[in-house]
């Protein structure tokens, strides 16, 4: 995969040399490219931001230097190549969308900074705008690097360890569950005995079980997405249920 960011801080990418990141690329399974937009400015002070036509305050992105930048990425790519401009106004990401954009042989991914870009660069050359949040953040970069992180990990051979990001949080919609490490005890907290026992299936079931149960506890939303059989849903009543009788004992408790 090729990833093109264009942003006015190239150096801000300084940690996507280490880590997973710099193991997708020593491997050639990534191709980063971080583009300073002032290259292509027109004028001795590299000016890629004005002021904003009907008044405000701040500054806004010069849609001529971003237009070039994009045009420039996209020469040699693939047609429907993705434009993604980084912004509080777009879809929030997810990891469905980090699926579908690790599907994809190369991205653009355009940082905002300052007030914002330009409309016509909006209509004129981006396909998609994305949020991590809502909050608002200086400027695109760190929205940036969150993506790549999210879609990089999931191309094949990134990862070491074969099928770990199926198991992870959020790939069919259920948490992880708890994790342990030696030692098996510590300050009085033992590790269960189900992750000891080397009993395969058994760890997966425990495993399984506890992320429902994270679920139902932390993100109950996500289990409206999740394909769960019926045993699951069963387990999810039993956690509604446990759940309904600590609030009435604790009500009780209270009188």
């Amino acid at each position: 995969m090729r990833i093109d960011v264009l942003t006015l801080f190239p150096t801000m990418f300084a940690p996507m040399n280490e880590s997973m990141m710099w193991k997708a690329r020593d491997k050639g399974l990534l191709d980063l490219r971080v583009i300073d937009l002032r290259t292509f400015t027109h004028d001795k002070h590299r000016t890629a931001d004005d002021i904003p036509y009907g008044g405000g305050g701040g500054m806004i992105m010069k849609p001529d230097v971003l237009v070039a930048a994009i045009e420039a990425s996209l020469q040699s790519a693939p047609a429907g190549t993705p434009v993604i401009y980084l912004s509080p106004q777009g879809r929030v990401f997810s990891h469905r969308i980090a699926q579908q954009l690790a599907a994809r042989e190369h991205l653009v991914l355009l940082c905002g900074h300052y007030e914002g870009i330009d409309e016509r660069v909006l209509q004129l050359a981006v396909t998609d705008e994305i949020s991590i949040g809502d909050y608002v953040l200086t400027g695109g970069e760190l929205p940036a690097m969150v993506l790549m992180d999210a879609v990089v990990r999931l191309l094949p051979g990134v990862l070491g360890a074969e099928g770990a990001t199926a198991l992870e949080s959020h790939a069919d919609g259920v948490l992880e569950g708890p994790h342990y490490t030696r030692p098996a005890v510590f300050r009085g907290l033992a590790v269960p005995e189900v992750l000891q026992s080397g009993n395969h299936a058994a760890v997966a079931a425990w495993r399984r079980v506890q992320g429902l149960r994270r679920t139902w506890r932390h993100r109950p939303d996500l289990l409206l997405r999740a394909a769960l059989s019926e045993d699951e849903r069963y387990l999810l009543a039993q956690f509604a249920n446990e759940d309904a009788a600590r609030w009435l004992a604790a009500r009780q408790g209270e009188g």
